[in-house]
């Protein structure tokens, strides 16, 4: 299995670790290491996140950080579709 971010994911995850990199560079790498721990353990066990209102799509915490990652998965690829800060507008989330 693969992991694939679309290009919304992706622009998403580039802002976050841009933002905490402009106050702390080594923040950021730490997120950018927890976020990428939770995109291996999603690969691993697919069924790990939880069940949104949108019945293809997860969610996953990425635990100390507040952010979380939406993602669906098919016999091929996990496809993360965004990457949020959980106090963020629950409207502004991918279709939860």
């Amino acid at each position: 299995m693969k992991l694939r971010l679309t290009q919304r994911a992706a622009a998403e995850l580039d802002e976050i670790l841009d933002y905490i990199a402009a106050h702390s560079p080594s923040g950021s790498r730490r997120v950018q290491r927890r976020l990428q721990t939770s995109f291996a353990a999603i690969l691993r066990n697919p069924g790990l996140g939880r069940r949104t209102s949108n019945k293809r799509l997860r969610r996953l915490g990425a635990t100390p950080y507040p952010y979380l990652i939406f993602y669906e998965w098919t016999a091929d690829e996990v496809i993360v579709v965004g990457i949020r800060h959980a106090a963020r507008d629950p409207a502004s989330m991918p279709d939860t």
